[in-house]
């Protein structure tokens, strides 16, 4: 069993009206290892022991050295903190074994058992395209669902699928007017986009579309058969090609229920809210006042009687607690949408539901001459992305290594992984200038990198002969990583479980992807500073157990962001 360093230093260290849970906690890691492994800070304790943070530094820095308790090495106090470096050597053995025993589950934990965390993400739109700006909202989602589910939580990912509004009046519209079946059989997505394009460059020229999509839009809601054939229809060939892409990105949902499924569960909600007298009349609608919280009413019934996102999201919010009983409930949406989701979450409080909603906010994706827009067609499909990725990924691995076999699979698991990559890269609010050479640059901090330093360890290992080293009985000489970059390795090593907790407190997905960047480079540095095949058995063995830890680490990272790990490149 790994020893919990943090649990040894905190008995070690004994604080008058401090227990040992607070100090454990308090107990950080330094952001420069020249400052120590693990460093407490002693300004808090210096009120209530009436002692400098110096001096109180000082006393556990000579207490803990004359413990010489495993695996601590020393310890030293520096301007009010207490350092503490970890005898790595010592360590490193615990750590290899560890992570060699139990592989893919290396990081996993208990600590979400026995709760449920639903996740709303991707939310696509039916009859509307894939495109490039469902890309963050899609793998953040994707990441958060298997990080909460490694770290032993029940997860719900949800597809809240835009399934109702005038815009399938207008599709319908457009399908009589101009739409033929057997292209819609043929083209699908592509030929329902089509038809979306034409409806609004034709109805800027004649008014009355608008009010022939709004009298359809009524032949849904009244289940005219005609009109629910189409919507139907159009759903169906939706989520078929849109199902294609969620395969090639590792995304799965355990719900598709979207705006439609909650039309007849809206009722309940308001019924509450007119009971609370939170619902008030304003111009013949119906809204939430929140003018004390610095926010304009939520309206949640127009005055035609029409419902609106945030009534649909109440009644999901609902539907969700009863169903899943969730811990945290998870809305992946981007940045755009604050406000409505502080207006939703308000009017939840103010109803007594303290449920546990996170608005996980994320930036958008633009062109680089400005904004996409589906209605005038300029969008760029994922899709297309992720097929000039995977074929600008086979002409290099073409040049590179024009032996390997299976260059196709390959080249679709680095093209893919390289627009997952780059889309968790960056903290998940920052805006993203969608640029081909962005996504597709296969140096430096990106996808294709992280996945080639994976290659290179499985080639290492083959090479080795790990299996064989690991069935012999000789003991491996630890010895032979007691150096800066082996010790480095230890160290990263060691933080995954804390990176992938930190990743569920702030549900922010790029804390793996930017560690593995770091793990590769640290990796890198010592595969070339350190001879691995030609040097003695012992030596060998313990290079090799630090390779197949990175090994299993890199693989089990790329798992949970959705990529794929090529065994060769």
């Amino acid at each position: 069993m790994l020893t919990d360093n943090k649990r040894i230093i905190a008995s070690l260290i004994d604080i008058e009206g401090e227990c040992a849970e607070d100090i454990y906690n308090s107990i950080a890691v330094p952001p420069d290892d020249k400052m120590g492994d693990y460093a407490l800070p002693c300004f808090a304790f210096a009120k209530k022991l009436r002692k400098a943070p110096t001096a109180i530094a000082n006393e556990l820095a000579t207490a803990i050295n004359s413990a010489k308790k495993p695996p601590i090495d020393r310890a030293e106090a520096v301007n009010g903190y207490l350092n503490i470096y970890i005898d790595k050597l010592y360590y490193a053995k615990d750590l290899l074994e560890k992570i060699i025993r139990e592989g893919k589950n290396y990081g996993s934990s208990h600590i979400g058992e026995g709760r449920t965390v639903c996740i709303d993400y991707s939310s696509i739109n039916i009859a509307k395209p894939f495109h490039i700006g469902h890309l963050c909202t899609t793998v953040i989602g994707g990441a958060l669902y298997k990080v909460y589910k490694k770290l032993g939580y029940k997860t719900v990912g949800i597809n809240h699928l835009g399934d109702w509004g005038t815009q399938f009046g207008k599709l319908i519209v457009a399908f009589k007017l101009w739409g033929k079946k057997e292209r819609l059989d043929a083209e699908g997505m592509t030929y329902l986009n089509e038809l979306y394009v034409k409806y609004h460059r034709e109805s800027e020229q004649d008014v009355t579309l608008d009010d022939k999509a709004r009298y359809w839009f009524r032949k849904i809601e009244e289940g005219d058969k005609d009109a629910v054939e189409l919507f139907d229809l159009f759903k169906e060939i939706t989520l078929k090609e849109v199902k294609k892409t969620y395969k090639r990105l590792k995304i799965s949902f355990d719900s598709y229920n979207g705006e439609a499924f909650y039309n007849d569960k809206m009722q309940p909600v308001l019924d509450e809210l007119d009971e609370k007298k939170l619902l008030v009349e304003s111009d013949g609608a119906k809204v939430v006042e929140l003018s004390q919280y610095d926010m304009p009413p939520c309206l949640l019934v127009k005055a035609d009687g029409a419902t609106l996102y945030a009534t649909r999201d109440l009644a999901a919010a609902f539907y969700r607690k009863k169903r899943y009983d969730f811990y945290k409930c998870l809305y992946v949406v981007a940045y755009q949408q604050n406000l409505h989701f502080r207006q939703f979450f308000k009017v939840l409080e103010l109803m007594g539901k303290d449920w546990g909603l996170y608005h996980v906010a994320f930036g958008m994706v633009s062109l680089e001459d400005g904004a996409m827009s589906t209605r005038k067609g300029k969008v760029i499909l994922l899709e297309d992305v992720l097929n000039k990725a995977v074929e600008k990924s086979l002409a290099i691995i073409a040049e590179k290594s024009p032996g390997l076999k299976d260059k196709q699979k390959i080249s679709e698991k680095v093209g893919v992984g390289a627009v997952i990559f780059y889309a968790l890269y960056n903290n998940r609010i920052k805006d993203i200038v969608f640029s081909y050479d962005k996504v597709l640059n296969f140096d430096g901090e990106t996808g294709p990198y992280v996945q080639y330093t994976n290659a290179r360890c499985n080639s290492v290992l083959k090479k080795a002969g790990f299996k064989a080293l690991m069935n012999d009985d000789l003991p491996a000489d630890f010895e032979s990583i007691n150096n800066v970059e082996g010790l480095k390795l230890i160290t990263l090593l060691e933080d995954f479980p804390n990176v992938l907790a930190d990743v569920t407190e702030k549900n922010e997905p790029c804390y793996v992807s930017r560690y593995l960047v770091g793990l590769c480079q640290a990796f890198n540095r010592f595969y070339y500073a350190h001879r691995i095949m030609d040097v003695e058995a012992p030596q060998k063995k313990a290079r090799a157990m630090l390779v197949s830890s990175v090994h299993t680490v890199i693989e089990e990272g790329l798992r949970l962001l959705g990529i794929f790990s090529p065994a060769q490149m």
